[in-house]
C-alpha cells in the first residue's frame, strides 16, 4: 500500500519521483524491491525523518515483514532425483514406465529382439540388447566381448508396478443424487484411507481397432489433468465419519456431474455398436477416444487406472527429502537401468559374462502371471543368449556363475514409531542401500551373498546399511526367492529405504536415488572380479 504524499518531506529542491511521490532524499530508507522484500515503513523511519509525522494509530496498517528469496545453489536438486520426479510424473502407469525404459534403451544404442523371433542370429558377443513382454515387464542384457559359455550374468531384478485403483471391466454406475462415479478396484493395497481426497488422474492402455483396414494395436493414454477424486465424509457426521469403511461402497470415485441435458448420456449415430458402448459411461469413453484420436467404435479394451497426480518435490529446511509418489519400487528400478547404462560400454568392450537387469509387473501381488517373475522371462532370455553364444553350456552352469540383487525398496527408520523397529536394524535416508534379511526365506540374503555384496561395496566406497524385522512383526516379500529358487543362482535382496509405503505419497531421500545409481553401477563393474575371488576360494 503506497503511503499519503504528506507522509514524506517535501522542498523546493527536492527531486521526486513523480510516479511513487517519494523524495529521492528518501530513497535509502525503503526497502529495495530488487530483493523481494516488501515492509511498511517502521518507527526507526519515522525516528530519523523528524519532519515525518506519523500517522495516527487507528489509520495506520503495519504489514508484516514478507522475504523471498531464492533456493540457494548448495541445495540444487541432484540431476537423478530431478530425472526420477519426471519419469514418475510423465510415466504414472505399469504401461508407460515400461516403454520409457524400453526407449531408453534404445537411445543407449540398445536392440530390440521381439520374444516371436528367433534370435540365434541376431546375438552377438558385445552386443546390448532388450525384450519386453505384455508391454509392462523388460529385461535389458549386455554380453560381454570376451562371452564364454557358462560363464555367468550379473542380474538386478525389480518391479516397476505400484498400488493404483483399476477401473473395473463394466464401469459403468447408477447415478446417484447427480454424481458420475466410476467403478474401481483396488489393486494390491490401493484406495486406503491416503488415496482419500486425493487429485486422481487416468491412464494405462487401450487396444483400438482401426476400421479401415482392421489393424489391432495398443495405445498409451495418460490424461493430462486430475478426473477423479474419493471424497471423505466431514466429521461433522459423527460416528459414519470414522469408518470401518465399506471398500465397495465407501470408496466409489467420482468423476463429474451429471450434464444437464440428458443427451449428452445417449449414443451418437456414429457411436452405435460400439464395443465398450454400455459398458462404461458413455461420456468417458468420448474423453479416451477424443485423447487418443480415434472414433469411440475404434475401442476395443482397456487396462485403466486411477493414480495420484501431484508431481514428486525435494523438501525439508535443507532438502534432504523427496516426497513422490509411487516410489516403491520404481525408484530401484529407475537406479539399476541408469547404473547399467552406466557401466555397459565398457563392459561390452571388455567382459566376459552377461549383465542384465530385469523389471517386472505384478510383483504386489504375488508375480503369478506372464508379466509377473514367475512368468519366466528373464531365464527365459538367458536361456536363448546361452542357445546361440554358449557353444553348448547349459543354464545350470550358466546359473551357477551367475549372481542375482533382488532390489526392492525397504523400510526406512519412522521417528514417530521406534517400537516396531529392531535395534541396530534401522536404516537411514541419504545414507546408502540397505541390505533386507529375514530367517524365514522371505528374503534371499545370506553370509555369502552378504559378504559378496559387502566386498563390492567395499571396493566402491559405497555404504551399506541393514534391515531385518522383530521377532514380533511379519515381513514382506519380494521377487527375490521366487527367482533364486528358479535358477538356483547365488542371490542377495537390498533396496533404497524410504518411509510410507504404500502410501498414495511415500518419501525417502533426495540423495538416495544417487546412491542407488552408485551401488548398482559398481555391482555390474565389479561383480566379475569379486566372483573370481569367491571362486578361487571355494572347496572342490
Amino acid at each position: 500500500m503506497r503511503l499519503p504524499r504528506s507522509f514524506y518531506p517535501q522542498s523546493d529542491s527536492a527531486s521526486v519521483d513523480v510516479n511513487n511521490s517519494i523524495p529521492a532524499s528518501s530513497v535509502n530508507n525503503i526497502p529495495d524491491v530488487n530483493q523481494q522484500v516488501r515492509q511498511a515503513p517502521t518507527r526507526e523511519f519515522f525516528a530519523s525523518n523528524v519532519n515525518v509525522t506519523p500517522p495516527p494509530a487507528s489509520d495506520h496498517f503495519v504489514r508484516s515483514e514478507r522475504v523471498t528469496r531464492p533456493v540457494p545453489k548448495s541445495t540444487e536438486v541432484d540431476p537423478y532425483t530431478q530425472g526420477f520426479i519426471d519419469f514418475i510424473y510423465e510415466n504414472p502407469t505399469t504401461y508407460h514406465a515400461a516403454e520409457y525404459f524400453a526407449e531408453t534403451f534404445t537411445k543407449a544404442g540398445f536392440t530390440y529382439l521381439s520374444e516371436r523371433v528367433s534370435w540365434k542370429n541376431k546375438l552377438a558377443k558385445g552386443g546390448k540388447y532388450f525384450t519386453t513382454r505384455n508391454g509392462s515387464s523388460l529385461v535389458a542384457f549386455v554380453i560381454g566381448a570376451n562371452y564364454t559359455g557358462g560363464n555367468g550374468a550379473g542380474m538386478v531384478a525389480c518391479h516397476i508396478d505400484a498400488l493404483a485403483a483399476k477401473v473395473k471391466p463394466i464401469s459403468k454406475k447408477p447415478v446417484v443424487e447427480g454424481y458420475t462415479q466410476l467403478g474401481a478396484a483396488p489393486y494390491a493395497g490401493a484406495m486406503s484411507m491416503t488415496w482419500w481426497d486425493r487429485d486422481l488422474g487416468l491412464g494405462g492402455r487401450v487396444v483400438v481397432k482401426d476400421e479401415k483396414t482392421g489393424i489391432i494395436q495398443t495405445k498409451l493414454i495418460h490424461l493430462p489433468y486430475p478426473v477423479a477424486r474419493i471424497p471423505t465424509l466431514a466429521p461433522h457426521f459423527g460416528a459414519p465419519a470414522n469408518g470401518p469403511f465399506n471398500p465397495e461402497t465407501n470408496t466409489t470415485p467420482i468423476i463429474a456431474l451429471e450434464p444437464s441435458d440428458p443427451a449428452e448420456n445417449e449414443l451418437r449415430p456414429d457411436e452405435v455398436g460400439a464395443p465398450l458402448a454400455g459398458k462404461h459411461n458413455i461420456r468417458l469413453l468420448r474423453v479416451i477416444a477424443k485423447e487418443l484420436g480415434v472414433p469411440v467404435k475404434s475401442l476395443l479394451n482397456f487396462d485403466l487406472e486411477l493414480f495420484d497426480t501431484q508431481k514428486g518435490t525435494v523438501g525439508g529446511l535443507e532438502q534432504d527429502f523427496l516426497f513422490c509418489p509411487r516410489i516403491d519400487d520404481k525408484i530401484c528400478a529407475f537406479a539399476a537401468v541408469n547404473g547399467l547404462l552406466n557401466s555397459c560400454d565398457e563392459f561390452a568392450l571388455t567382459g566376459s559374462s552377461i549383465n542384465v537387469v530385469a523389471l517386472f509387473d505384478d510383483e504386489e501381488i504375488g508375480s503369478l502371471l506372464r508379466q509377473g517373475a514367475r512368468g519366466g522371462l528373464l531365464e527365459g532370455s538367458l536361456s536363448r543368449v546361452v542357445d546361440a553364444l554358449g557353444n553348448g553350456a547349459t543354464m545350470q552352469q550358466t546359473y551357477a556363475n551367475s549372481f542375482l540383487v533382488s532390489a526392492d525398496v525397504i523400510h526406512a527408520v519412522n521417528p514417530n514409531f521406534m517400537n516396531v523397529y529392531l535395534q541396530y536394524h534401522m536404516p537411514r535416508l541419504n545414507v546408502g542401500v540397505t541390505v533386507s534379511c529375514d530367517p524365514n526365506g522371505h528374503m534371499t540374503t545370506d553370509a555369502e551373498s552378504l559378504a559378496f555384496m559387502e566386498e563390492v561395496a567395499r571396493r566402491t566406497n559405497n555404504t551399506l546399511q541393514y534391515f531385518q524385522i522383530r521377532n514380533d512383526s511379519r515381513s514382506g516379500g519380494t521377487v527375490g526367492p521366487m527367482l533364486s529358487s528358479s535358477m538356483g543362482c547365488r542371490a542377495i535382496d537390498m533396496g533404497i529405504p524410504q518411509l510410507a509405503m504404500h502410501s498414495i505419497r511415500a518419501c525417502t531421500g533426495s540423495r538416495d536415488v544417487a546412491l542407488g545409481v552408485r551401488l548398482f553401477q559398481a555391482f555390474y563393474e565389479e561383480w566379475e572380479d569379486v566372483d573370481y575371488f569367491v571362486r578361487c576360494g571355494e572347496k572342490m
